[in-house]
């Protein structure tokens, strides 16, 4: 494991127990985002980077009983987390690096992604993994519960143009990466940049 991945394993393990009290008003945010998706009944998800899994009950929702939701994280302790809330009954819950996926190229109708991009070690590179696991015309979406200025300020720093999630920065990364951005947002009440696989 890398230190990236210690790190980020290291930082979510000691803040698991009380993630989903600290950001107790998300879930409306998630269901909005995930509704982007435009799933169909019988559709095949994944989470990536799903922590203790808040956008696992919208995906459900969204593909039905007939769907398959996969929801994939690197920390033990917030998969955890998960199944405490009973999320493990909206999703299979799989404790893996979304950087190698343990799924079959194309599999995948759509990805959600909430927070995970400012923790990948290599954004271009781990964005063609999850288009991999995604077939020709499944999307991707970017998402976070608030906007970039809102998460600085939170942070306790600035925006600065080399940002990765500000728009050139982000429509440049995933059209290497093999996806279309095809919509963008970043408000104050959140953040969420979709995208298409082409052939």
């Amino acid at each position: 494991m890398s230190d990236d991945h210690t790190h980020v394993q290291e930082f979510f393990t000691a803040r698991a127990a009380d993630w989903d009290r600290r950001f107790p008003d998300d879930g409306p945010a998630y269901a909005a985002a995930v509704a982007e998706l435009a799933l169909r009944d019988g559709g095949r998800v994944l989470d990536a980077g799903c922590g203790t899994g808040r956008a696992l009950p919208a995906l459900r929702a969204a593909v039905g009983r007939s769907g398959v939701v996969l929801g994939a994280d690197l920390t033990p302790a917030m998969l955890r987390e998960a199944a405490r809330a009973g999320r493990d009954r909206d999703g299979a819950l799989l404790l893996t690096d979304v950087v190698a996926l343990p799924l079959r190229s194309s599999s995948l109708d759509a990805v959600f992604a909430a927070g995970l991009i400012a923790h990948l070690p290599q954004p271009g590179e781990n964005l063609r993994e999850l288009r991999r696991v995604v077939r020709p015309g499944g999307v991707l979406a970017l998402f976070h519960p608030v906007g970039r200025a809102a998460l600085a300020a939170r942070q306790g720093r600035r925006l600065t143009p080399d940002d990765l999630r500000a728009e050139p920065n982000l429509r440049a990364l995933l059209t290497g990466a093999g996806w279309r951005m095809t919509s963008y947002v970043d408000e104050d009440t959140r953040f969420l940049a979709l995208a298409v696989r082409d052939a």
